[in-house]
């Protein structure tokens, strides 16, 4: 029986590997791009899926950048090998940030992670200033920048809410 089930899922995934092809997406395993494929279709985004730049842009402007933050519920989202030093490499990582138009934070159930619970807007000065002080009191010259749906909300604002 579980040949069969795993057959049939591999199937599945093949299937959704050769569509995403046609339209250019060339690894659709590729850490966290379902969920931003998600998270754009939720909010009419446009997915850009190439691994050094923003995650979506709007649909009728392509210089209108977006950055999604994921996580399951009670965890949270973060922006990864952020550089404190020195300053030429730290604004680098920061233009991450600074880039989008919008930040997005998308929560997403822990018993169904490919169902979005929630997403909050959040403007990059928010998480710029709170990105700046996670790295002002790292010990570490490359850190990992964490966000709380705790954080989200009191800093951003719904903009989709499931209502099952």
């Amino acid at each position: 029986m579980g040949h069969e089930i795993y057959r049939k899922i591999i199937d599945l995934v093949l299937k959704a590997a050769e569509i995403a092809r046609s339209i250019g997406i060339s690894n659709i395993l590729q850490p966290g791009l379902v969920k931003e494929m998600i998270i754009a279709d939720i909010l009419g985004h446009k997915l850009i899926h190439l691994k050094r730049n923003a995650d979506a842009c709007a649909m009728d402007n392509p210089n209108e950048l977006y950055e999604y933050l994921s996580c399951k519920e009670g965890g949270s989202g973060q922006l990864d090998r952020m550089l404190k030093s020195p300053p030429e490499k730290r604004a680098e990582s920061l233009a991450r940030i600074t880039r989008n138009s919008m930040i997005y934070f998308a929560v997403f159930y822990e018993s169904e992670q490919t169902k979005c619970k929630v997403i909050y807007e959040i403007k990059p000065d928010v998480l710029l200033e709170e990105a700046e002080r996670q790295l002002d009191r790292s010990s570490n010259t490359i850190s990992h920048v964490g966000f709380t749906e705790a954080w989200a909300s009191k800093n951003g604002k719904i903009v989709y809410q499931n209502k099952e």
